[in-house]
C-alpha cells in the first residue's frame, strides 16, 4: 500500500531538497523505500534520509561485501561512512553521514 497523497508530495519534496542530483532510479527507489509502511510514522524528513543511507548503502558501497565477510553491521556501516559521503557529495547532498548517525 503506498502512502497518502500528502505524504507523497512531502516525501518528493524532501527528497529533491537533500538529494538535488541524484539519479533518477535512485531517487525512484529511495522515494519507495522512504514511503514504505514502516517508515509512515516517522516525519517525511527523517524517512527520506534514513531510506537514502540504506540505499547507498547496499547499492553503492562495500557494505554487503563486509557483510559477508563477517563483519557485524556496526562494523561495516562504519567502514563504508566515506564511501555514502563520496555519493552524498557526489549528488549535492544537503547533507552528509558523520560516525556518530544511527542511520
Amino acid at each position: 500500500m503506498s502512502a497518502p497523497t500528502g505524504r507523497r508530495r512531502a516525501i518528493a519534496k524532501a527528497l529533491t531538497a537533500l538529494l538535488p542530483l541524484a539519479p533518477y532510479a535512485d531517487m525512484e527507489k529511495i522515494r519507495a523505500d522512504a514511503g514504505a509502511v514502516h517508515m509512515k510514522t516517522l516525519p517525511p524528513s527523517i524517512a527520506v534520509w534514513l531510506a537514502t543511507i540504506a540505499h547507498i548503502r547496499h547499492m553503492h558501497t562495500d557494505y554487503e561485501k563486509l557483510l559477508a565477510e563477517g563483519y557485524d553491521r556496526d562494523s561495516a556501516r562504519f567502514f563504508v561512512i566515506e564511501q555514502t559521503n563520496f555519493v552524498l557529495t557526489r549528488w549535492r547532498a544537503t547533507r552528509l553521514l558523520d560516525d556518530g548517525d544511527e542511520a
